[in-house]
């Protein structure tokens, strides 16, 4: 029985593994508000006392770096140790993973209905894969083959620097380094970038600001959303230009890792945003900016790329990394 966990700032989500054939089956899940508790451990014990399964493995995938076993989550006041939940619970295996890692592990696991082509007629072809998943933040991870499966690397590629394509993207960034010394692509391609491309086009004059805009805006929890939303509606112009233009540089960012990881076995798109602005993805523009690359063009042509629907598919990536870590360890 394996316990595995999807660890955010928000929320922890962690559930309980067996194996169906050659499949992993889910017993039994529960979701944490992650800032209600003191540490990963206190979810662990609750969950577990609420059921009668022993469990014989724990990995967690967790929102940040890790090095050595240890990651510290982001937006959390407390870190995560492969070492002290090994001790704290009795388990001779104890993963940490990254997020995105664990995600990738998860891709095997996932049936076709999960899976959207921006492709169709597109078949992998041998060769490494990439990942990318924007959510509160953006991830990526490099999945290396390994004969006839990927063997997934962590990243920490969301951080890398902001490179504008164009003149529009060139004044963004100008306009973000008014407020930030540093501009990574995870301040524009994540969540919190909706509102900083809608204000941007409104401060520089390329949108307009309706007084129901402005009020809604207002009264919203997330302004994120009521911006995605908005445009997804096409109740507002500007949020509607906000909405391309991140859809435009979300495409770029792909592309880019596709590049890196030389991913001729596919592309596949992440994280929560991805599978709710669906339906503005597949009009185009992320599939063109995808391939916009130059003389490399042709190699990206070829590539596969698939959104991911399931938003599970870290939980069920961590079960999968501590199942495929047994078999080789045994």
């Amino acid at each position: 029985m394996i316990l595995a966990g999807d660890v955010g700032g928000s929320k922890t989500l962690l559930g309980l593994f067996g194996r169906a054939g050659r499949r992993l089956k889910l017993v039994r899940e529960e979701s944490f508000p992650s800032r209600d508790y003191p540490s990963l451990a206190s979810m662990i014990e609750e969950f577990l006392h609420r059921g009668k399964q022993k469990v014989d493995r724990l990995a967690v995938g967790v929102a940040g770096p890790v090095v050595d076993g240890r990651s510290h989550v982001v937006n959390l006041r407390w870190p995560v140790d492969a070492g002290k939940l090994a001790r704290e619970f009795d388990l001779a295996q104890v993963q940490v993973l990254n997020d995105l890692e664990a995600m990738a592990w998860g891709i095997a696991e996932l049936p076709p209905s999960k899976l959207v082509s921006l492709t169709p007629g597109l078949r992998p072809r041998a060769g490494n894969a990439a990942l990318i998943a924007a959510g509160t933040g953006l991830g990526m991870s490099h999945l290396v083959r390994e004969g006839e499966r990927f063997l997934p690397q962590a990243s920490e590629g969301g951080h890398q620097a902001f490179s504008p394509r164009n003149d529009l993207e060139v004044d963004l960034l100008r306009f973000m380094l008014q407020r930030y010394d540093r501009v990574s692509v995870e301040r524009i391609v994540a969540g919190p970038g909706f509102s900083e491309i809608y204000r941007f086009l409104v401060e520089s004059g390329r949108g307009r600001e309706t007084k129901r805009m402005r009020d809604r805006l207002a009264e919203a929890v997330d302004p994120n959303a009521a911006i995605t939303d908005a445009a997804l509606a096409r109740e507002d112009a500007t949020a509607s230009k906000a909405l391309d233009l991140f859809v435009s540089m979300f495409g770029a960012v792909a592309g880019d890792l596709a590049l890196i990881t030389k991913a001729t076995g596919g592309c596949f798109v992440g994280g929560g945003i991805a599978p709710k602005i669906l339906p503005r993805i597949r009009e185009g523009e992320f599939l063109r900016a995808f391939r916009d690359k130059g003389r490399l063009m042709p190699l990206m042509q070829k590539i596969p790329v698939r959104v991911i629907l399931e938003s599970r598919t870290g939980l069920i990536g961590a079960a999968a990394s501590a199942a495929a870590q047994n078999k080789r360890g045994r």
